[in-house]
């Protein structure tokens, strides 16, 4: 599926013009769904943690028994090498891996036969505006149930009925818990909420994906000096919250305006995590 218009894809060790073709029938990956990626953005011409995210992608695939084919540093390189094609444009980066066979058996990968390429789109960024958020009736896995420690592509279809479900009923996203009945995170977004000036956010506990721009955010607030607190949180927390907001990599950080019928204000900690984010971004090493 393309997001954007202009579509740049590294594959087989050359960049490719447009949305090109990758994974074949009876790869491994196509009807197995052993596949991970990783997200990554530049706007502003900044890249704010590139590095990171080419990183955890080897993690990533560790933990579905791939061996990556390249190293991060490789990956970082073969990206800002591109960028300046895209002038200022804000473009999403995606690197991805699968395996192409299976081993003896037939549904474990071939750790050997993993592929690699690169997608990366013009995408903008997402300006604060109205963002209704509702609560899903479906859960996360635990970590024994599924690869929930690695980005991988076979979590997504949870996500995407998530996502569906919030859609249908009116809201842009949607709270799911743990099967301990514990806020984990949205379908497409690590969460906070603020309550008496502290800032407060799921602890990871293996049923989520700790994001990298989750991990930065908190690190800014608390430079900044504020009180950010990674606990347990129920529902009942984000019914009794002065604020909340979303971090993800594809709009970074994202105020709530809406959570179930309650109307909320776009928040002075929201709008403090953006600046403090953007300033980050901005005082980085940025494409050429």
């Amino acid at each position: 599926m393309a997001v954007g218009k202009k579509i740049s894809t590294w594959f087989e060790g050359t960049w490719h013009e447009g949305d090109i073709p990758l994974l074949k029938a009876a790869d491994h990956g196509t009807w197995l769904g052993t596949l991970v990626f990783d997200g990554a953005r530049m706007f502003e011409r900044a890249t704010p943690d590139l590095d990171l995210h080419c990183a955890r992608i080897l993690r990533s695939a560790d933990a579905m028994a791939l061996t990556p084919p390249i190293s991060a540093r490789e990956i970082e390189d073969i990206v800002l090498e591109k960028l300046p094609d895209y002038g200022d444009q804000d473009v999403y980066i995606r690197p991805m891996m699968w395996s192409i066979t299976g081993k003896p058996g037939i549904i474990a990968p071939d750790p050997a036969s993993t592929a690699f390429a690169i997608c990366i789109e013009d995408v903008p960024m997402a300006p604060v505006g109205p963002f209704a958020l509702g609560v899903s009736s479906y859960s996360r896995p635990r970590h024994d149930m599924a690869v929930t420690e690695a980005k991988a592509a076979c979590l997504y279809a949870n996500n995407g009925r998530i996502l569906a479900e919030a859609q249908r009923n009116g809201y842009d996203n949607a709270l799911s818990c743990d099967i301990e009945g514990n806020v984990a995170e949205t379908a497409s977004s690590n969460a906070f909420l603020v309550r008496d000036g502290v800032v407060l956010t799921p602890k990871p506990n293996g049923m989520f994906l700790a994001g990298i721009t989750r991990m930065r955010t908190i690190d800014l607030l608390r430079r900044d000096g504020v009180t950010v607190e990674e606990t347990t949180l129920t529902l009942e927390d984000f019914d009794n919250c002065s604020e909340i907001f979303l971090t993800a990599n594809a709009s970074k950080i994202t105020p709530v305006t809406r959570y179930k019928d309650r109307e909320m204000n776009v928040g002075p900690m929201a709008l403090r995590a953006r600046e403090l984010y953007w300033d980050y971004a901005k005082s980085g090493r940025a494409a050429a």
